[in-house]
Parts: structure tokens; C-alpha cells; sequence
């Protein structure tokens, strides 16, 4: 496989993939038309992402033989989604280029460590302090007061291991609920923000350096899931600059390259606080795919091989509808309207609360 000047990855080459989820599925569609290769690795079989490219291989990911043969099989790795084992992106980054760097992964995979990495830079987020059991809740309680949501540091995603706590009396079933999800992980009890909305910003950093973000967008949630994303977000414009600035920081600190996705909440007085990381494409940003000049997922692409990175100017605003569950049984109708622009996943099974889709409705911009 040959590289063009300045280690910049020529087409034909492969991008590893570690994930075979929706995103790694729209990862390998967007380099696929740049002329890469991807090849996946996830643990699973007939996953979204291996729908789409001849390239895979099925094994648990501290396989270290498997991983060996994945490193030399491809040029560059990156992943869809934060819960890789971060030993599993070490492990590879002695053979090949990963990114973004492995410590990113460590970083974001943990909301103590995310939170406390934050504060290391300088970066607003609301109070928030570690606890190990419910007693530890409940002496907490006495300084970041009522209501507050206590979060698992691991395997978080989607709302899941966060629950409300509204009194000390809730804090033995509030820390039994959140260690269902995640039976060994210790919490984070974060103060609660009454904010205006919910916000998030991407910024896309390449191997050279170059830096740059999309428009900040609104989040509505609905049971804790992504609903739907408004672009742009209806912040006054020294509030969205505010959190493209932020964004910036955070991936300049971090000398990312890839993409991160920074969810934001803007408070009552205009604040902005940082809430979450994602160091791979996200749910907010696939208004781009559609809407901006270059999607999230190629730019994440022209980031990870060494190309230029694309505009991110919008071309049109847009609203984002994600397809939850059986949602997704209503493509007909979708389709039925000419404007719309509707994104299947390939999944058999259209579970609750699972992902099957997005669809994106266009706004003429005036």
C-alpha cells in the first residue's frame, strides 16, 4: 500500500475500524467514497458496519493474536464508540497509527476522569465529586445539596446509569439502581443544572494540526435518548461562539485528531458547561450528512488518513429525527415525502430504545 508525500494516506489504503456499530457502517460509506478500504473488528457478526465492506474480522476485543493480525492488515485505526477497552487500542497502537491517541479513549470512557481532565484545563462543568457507596451519596448530598444526578464513571451512554436523586433518603436506591447497570463502577454525583437547553459542538482536529468545528446544535431528549437535533441551536451568538471556543480548547489540549463530540448544557444567566466527550462521530451530528459540505463521518475519514480537512459550513439548516425502535416500520411514509432524506442501519431487530435510523428534513436558509 503506498502513501502520498507527508504521510498522508493515499486512497486504497484501509482504515481499521474497531466498533461494527451504525457509526462505524457510516464511517466506512463516507471513505468508501474517497476511495478507502475499511475493515472492521468487532465482536459480533452481521453487524451495521460489516454490512458494507468485504473487510471484517469477528473476535472479542482483547483477542491479542486477532488484534496483531488486524494491525497488520490496515494503515490507520480509529473507532465508532467510546466502550473499546482502552488496552484493546494500546495493544494496536504498538503496530499502527490509532486515532484518536488511546489516552483520549481513557480519558472519555470514565465520566471521573472525563470531569477531571476537564478541570485540569480550565473547562466549566457544574460541581461534581466521586462517591464509592451510598453512604459516600449521602455525605455528598450535604455539600452539592438536592436534586442531583448520580452517574456511573463506566459504560455510560444513552442515559443509562443515571438516576435523580431529589433527597438523602433516595440515596441507597438511587446507588442499587445505578449499579445495575454498572455493577462495578464506582459514581459521580453531578449538581443539577437548571439550563436553558442542551447543546453540542464536534470539532475535527487533522494529523497536521488543523482545526475546526461545526455549528453548535440543540439536543431534545426523549426518555433519556436522543429525539431529535435542531440546527442550529437558537442560542444568542456570543453563547454559541462561547461553545465552539470550548470545543476548540478542549481538542487542542487533548492533540486530538479524529473528531470529539462536546455536549454542552447553556444555563438560565447564558453559561455554558460541559457536560460529556465523545472522541468519534455522534447522534448530534448526522444533521451533516445531508446539510454541511462535508459530513462528520468523511471528515473524520479525511482526518485519521492525513487529507485536508472539509468545510463545515451548512449549506442548509436541518432537523434531525432519529428512528427509535419501531419508528423505523414507517419508511414508506418517510420516504413518501420527497424532502425527506432517511438513513437505515441495517438492523434485523427494532427493539425499544434502540437505534434503527435518522431521518433528516431540510430548511431552506434565508
Amino acid at each position: 500500500m503506498t502513501k502520498a508525500r507527508n504521510d498522508v494516506l493515499s486512497p486504497g489504503s484501509v482504515i481499521g475500524i474497531l466498533g461494527g456499530g451504525q457509526l462505524g457502517r457510516m464511517t466506512a460509506l463516507a471513505a468508501a467514497r474517497l476511495g478507502y478500504r475499511s475493515h472492521i473488528y468487532c465482536p459480533g457478526a452481521d453487524e451495521p458496519a460489516c454490512q458494507v465492506t468485504s473487510l471484517s474480522t469477528q473476535a472479542p476485543y482483547d483477542d491479542e493474536r486477532a488484534l496483531a493480525a488486524f494491525a497488520e492488515a490496515v494503515d490507520v485505526v480509529t473507532f465508532e464508540f467510546e466502550n473499546v477497552p482502552a488496552r484493546t487500542a494500546e495493544t494496536l497502537a504498538e503496530h499502527v497509527a490509532v486515532h484518536p491517541a488511546p489516552n483520549i479513549l481513557h480519558i472519555c470512557q470514565n465520566r471521573l476522569r472525563e470531569k477531571d481532565f476537564l478541570a485540569s484545563i480550565h473547562i466549566p462543568t457544574t460541581r461534581y465529586t466521586e462517591v464509592a457507596g451510598p453512604e459516600a451519596v449521602q455525605r455528598a448530598l450535604r455539600d452539592l445539596g438536592t436534586p442531583v444526578i448520580l452517574k456511573s464513571c463506566d459504560f455510560g451512554y444513552d442515559g443509562k446509569g443515571q438516576v435523580l436523586i431529589r433527597n438523602e433518603a433516595a440515596a441507597l436506591e438511587a446507588w442499587e439502581e445505578m449499579r445495575r447497570h454498572a455493577p462495578e463502577s464506582n459514581g459521580v454525583l453531578e449538581g443539577f443544572v437548571d439550563f436553558t437547553c442542551e447543546i453540542s459542538v464536534i470539532a475535527a482536529r487533522g494529523r497536521d494540526g488543523t482545526l475546526t468545528t461545526y455549528p453548535p446544535v440543540e439536543n431534545q431528549h426523549r426518555e433519556r435518548i436522543l429525539d431529535q437535533t435542531l440546527v442550529p441551536a437558537r442560542i444568542p451568538t456570543d453563547v454559541a461562539d462561547k461553545a465552539e471556543v470550548l470545543a476548540r480548547h478542549i481538542a487542542e489540549e487533548m492533540e486530538l485528531v479524529g473528531l470529539i463530540a462536546v455536549e454542552m448544557f447553556v444555563t438560565q444567566d447564558n453559561r455554558v458547561l460541559v457536560n460529556e466527550m465523545a472522541p468519534r462521530p455522534h447522534n448530534s451530528g448526522h444533521w451533516s450528512m445531508d446539510a454541511c459540505y462535508t459530513p462528520q463521518f468523511e471528515q473524520l475519514v479525511r482526518a485519521v488518513t492525513g487529507l485536508p480537512l472539509g468545510s463545515t459550513e451548512r449549506h442548509s439548516d436541518a432537523v434531525m429525527r432519529n428512528l427509535i425502535g419501531a419508528q423505523s416500520e414507517d419508511w414508506y411514509e418517510i420516504l413518501s415525502d420527497p424532502t425527506a432524506r432517511l438513513h437505515l442501519y441495517g438492523k434485523k431487530e427494532a427493539r425499544p430504545g434502540r437505534k434503527m435510523g435518522h431521518v433528516n428534513k431540510l430548511i431552506q436558509r434565508r
